[in-house]
């Protein structure tokens, strides 16, 4: 379920941008609706007629619906960042709690009804095609993420902090797509236990 959104309106490619009021609409309505059904469902004239905006409005601010769909993500990413900053912040020095509270969330997220998964995982699987501006703000979340978990295992002690980061992002991934196929009740919900266990079981003796 996306999280409410703070919008970043600056357009990277130098476009002008949309009156910022329109732009925000724009953006929001195509958030609930990519993250809901899926970008490539999702048309523009559906998206404009939703906002209350005009089509040269969403041109004027998104040169395109890949620039739109790219755009969707760089929010996407950053709330996601902004929550498993927060599991950090809630405890400091501990990367074992901090992971277990990232994915305590993540569980109980994936018990909601509206729940579609991680944005970014359905986003790489909607677009294959390397070098597909969605696809790689998708890649790059995707990056850092392993980067975090492989740095978070070093600090814990692990036997192989490679094998292990890479162990607990396997498992985020299956949260993600389990979380749509079994819904309330499903394995999901126990990522977190799941997760300490492989990491109880990678720590050096």
């Amino acid at each position: 379920m996306p999280a409410d959104k703070n919008i970043d309106l600056t357009i990277s490619d130098g476009h002008a941008s949309a009156p910022p009021k329109a732009a925000k609409k724009i953006l929001d309505v195509a958030y609930d609706l990519f993250y809901r059904r899926g970008i490539r469902a999702i048309g523009v004239d559906e998206i404009v007629k939703r906002a209350g905006v005009t089509k040269p409005s969403l041109y004027r601010s998104f040169p395109s619906k890949d620039e739109l769909a790219a755009s969707y993500l760089r929010q996407y990413d950053q709330e996601y960042w902004e929550r498993f900053d927060e599991a950090v912040a809630a405890h400091p020095g501990d990367p074992r709690a901090q992971i277990k509270a990232f994915l305590t969330r993540i569980g109980k997220r994936t018990q909601m009804a509206e729940y579609r998964g991680c944005g970014m995982t359905n986003a790489a699987v909607e677009y294959p095609e390397r070098g597909h501006p969605a696809r790689v703000v998708s890649e790059s979340n995707k990056q850092e993420l392993r980067r975090r978990l492989r740095s978070m295992a070093v600090v814990m002690g692990a036997q192989d902090a490679d094998t292990l980061g890479d162990g607990l992002l396997l498992l985020i991934e299956g949260a993600y797509i389990s979380g749509q196929l079994f819904g309330l009740g499903g394995p999901a919900q126990s990522v977190a236990r799941n997760a300490d266990l492989l990491i109880e079981a990678s720590l050096k003796k």
